[in-house]
């Protein structure tokens, strides 16, 4: 399995985020680019957590990439201070309860992906001097309330921002700049064991 998951949330493969994505991926070298558009799944949690939705084929295997990965990658854009919705339902349909996290008796929240660094790549068409005051939402609910819920911990989050108003040559930059991260990852995950797996597919589908 690879060390690195990938994970593309752009619905548009000809985006400069699907770029930085494959980029990452490139410069780390052991690097698995999970493109949420080409997966067969319904991104509603329709039952919300009163039943289970059975997960479809392209979830199991999600799931399985997650577990076995030393590092969790997020290249997203930052659409009305959110995530697109294809990466929204994919993290309702695949971060589980008593897979990914649970509550221990406490009440407390316990992550069960721990053991994992995560990156956040965030594209936006906000420029830096617009998102002083706001900031960057989507950012902080992926690293604090989404990946650091589920224990993978340290969270970097990369910030490319004033997408709309780039060249060619700044996007060359940028991806440039994607590569050295996956690279210098890389490096940071050489001899790094892959935690063992909290969940396995059989068991769900028993």
């Amino acid at each position: 399995m690879s060390a690195a998951l990938v994970i593309d949330g752009h619905p548009n493969p000809a985006s400069l985020t699907a770029s930085m994505a494959r980029a990452y991926a490139e410069g780390h070298g052991d690097a698995r680019v999970l493109a949420l558009r080409d997966l067969e799944f319904d991104p509603i949690l329709r039952y919300g957590y009163r039943a289970r939705t059975p997960l479809e084929p392209d979830l199991i295997d999600a799931k399985v990439a997650l577990h076995a990965a030393t590092r969790i990658v997020v290249a997203t854009p930052m659409w009305w201070a959110s995530t697109p919705a294809l990466l929204k339902g994919f993290f309702d349909r695949v971060l589980l309860p008593g897979h990914e996290y649970r509550y221990r008796q406490s009440g407390l929240p316990e992550g069960l992906l721990r053991g994992r660094r995560g990156r956040v790549l965030l594209l936006a068409d906000t420029p830096w001097y617009g998102a002083i005051v706001p900031g960057t939402p989507a950012a902080a609910v992926l690293k604090r309330n989404i990946l650091g819920f589920c224990g993978i911990r340290p969270v970097a989050v990369n910030r490319f921002l004033g997408v709309k108003g780039t060249d060619d040559e700044r996007r060359r930059r940028w991806l440039e700049r994607a590569r050295s991260l996956g690279a210098r990852d890389a490096r940071v995950d050489a001899g790094t064991a892959t935690p063992v797996p909290s969940w396995r597919p059989v068991a769900h589908v028993a």
